[in-house]
């Protein structure tokens, strides 16, 4: 085989493939940007429901948009014959994999993340002790805002060897958990439906999903684990301190006594 017949056969730029290539870019960028900010104002007025979808289109029509200006360029710079398309891709192929391994792991698990969709915009995720909303998804990384207003960017390469565990799973229903700690003696099914009523009565809570209540008993006394969903993901912080505050009253209000979890025993220092 003559390798020499492999090599592209660059065409001859003139101002006229230039100005259209320039053109191209630059309206691949505009439409990468409009897209960019259009989508997440427009999820923000879309009801909860199909905000998810809303916000997750939004790196797909950037890849689209990238892959589209790829292919009207090469054939502007290139001659697109089948030698000379293998022969580009294979040169890429080998440079990105020396030069670039970790980044195009990356991209390989970017692209990966848009078909299995372990997370989408919208999305509470935590990563190895990150959590927070997904709020964009790159080629090369994820970012999230965590509940303190901090940006955090997670590489898609974390798909590989990392657990990654998502609260709402493209929807809107996030469970939130409040615990509550008291001395063993008191009314199991007073407690119960106490903090069930809190739950019930609570501003933000999503009335299509159940509501639960599990005791379990410990050495110390009796945990109960409050599990409801707020109307939005959004309002989890809001809906946690709104359980913790009315049902601490509630429980104070039936005489019941709190308890401390005990301290662990560590050893001598």
């Amino acid at each position: 085989m003559d390798f020499n017949s492999l090599s592209p056969e660059i065409i001859s730029l003139d101002r006229g493939a230039i100005i259209e290539i320039a053109i191209i870019v630059a309206g691949a960028v505009l439409v990468a940007v409009v897209t960019q900010r259009l989508l997440p104002w427009l999820a923000d007025r879309t009801p909860g429901t199909y905000r998810p979808y809303v916000l997750a289109s939004v790196p797909v029509l950037r890849l689209i948009v990238i892959a589209v200006a790829v292919l009207l360029i090469i054939p502007r710079v290139v001659e697109p014959t089948f030698e000379n398309v293998l022969a580009l891709v294979g040169a890429l192929g080998i440079v990105l994999g020396f030069a670039l391994k970790d980044y195009v792991s990356s991209l390989v698990a970017g692209v990966v993340a848009l078909y299995e969709m372990p997370y989408r915009p919208g999305d509470w995720i935590a990563v190895e002790g990150a959590y927070g909303e997904v709020k964009r998804i790159g080629m090369r990384a994820v970012e999230i805002v965590t509940p303190d207003d901090t940006v955090v960017s997670i590489p898609h390469q974390k798909l590989w060897d990392t657990l990654i565990y998502n609260s709402n799973n493209g929807t809107q229903y996030l469970m939130c958990v409040v615990d509550f700690y008291l001395h063993p003696s008191h009314d199991g099914s007073l407690v119960s439906r106490t903090l069930h009523d809190v739950a019930l009565t609570s501003a933000f809570l999503q009335l299509q999903r159940p509501i639960k209540i599990i005791a379990t008993e410990k050495p110390w006394g009796t945990h109960y684990r409050l599990k409801a969903y707020p109307i939005d993901p959004r309002d989890q912080f809001d809906f946690i301190t709104d359980l913790t505050l009315r049902g601490k009253a509630a429980l104070r209000a039936l005489g019941m006594e709190f308890v401390a979890l005990p301290a662990l025993d560590v050893g001598p220092t």
